[in-house]
């Protein structure tokens, strides 16, 4: 097959990945309003899987499609920039890595420590101009959120490695 076709529809793969597994299990985080979900793990493996910019595309993409088709509407432009960023940057961390660090467990556990950080850091900094300090508030659910993608996509990543070359 092609490599464009095949990076491309791997992308969009992904993309439908991150926005599922956003909206299928959704757990309620009380008083913000949010959710905590299982899409952090496709987001870290969108970076890892496609590369920098690839994975950034699925990622944001993907993600604030959920957004948008959940009805938080609010969240579509925040989502799409943060969760980018934070593909884009696990898929740079990664590939860094491998010229010293071997071990892609390791990896990916590295890459979940940055996706969670950035995800509450995220999250924090564009909600502040939304609700103020009250923003806070979310911080404790999106590291919640985070973790639970780090140990998911660690989980996933040796069986998905297998069916997605990289190339």
């Amino acid at each position: 097959m092609n490599n464009n076709i095949k990076k491309l529809t791997t992308t969009a793969l992904f993309m439908a990945l991150c926005c599922i597994a956003t909206m299928i299990i959704k757990l309620p985080t009380p008083g913000t309003g949010g959710y905590v979900h299982l899409g952090d793990a496709f987001v870290v493996l969108s970076g890892i899987l496609l590369g920098p910019v690839y994975g950034a595309l699925a990622g944001g993409i993907g993600s604030a499609l959920a957004d948008l088709l959940g009805g938080y509407f609010i969240y579509v432009p925040i989502t799409l920039i943060v969760k980018a960023v934070i593909a884009g940057g696990v898929g740079l961390i990664y590939h860094k890595l491998a010229k010293n660090l071997h071990n892609s467990i390791v990896k990916c556990i590295l890459c979940g420590i940055y996706s969670t950080l950035m995800v509450a850091l995220g999250y924090l900094f564009f909600e502040f101009f939304i609700y103020g300090s009250a923003a806070l508030a979310s911080v404790p659910a999106n590291l919640m959120q985070g973790l639970s993608g780090l140990i998911i996509s660690t989980i996933l990543l040796p069986i998905l490695q297998k069916i997605v070359k990289n190339d």
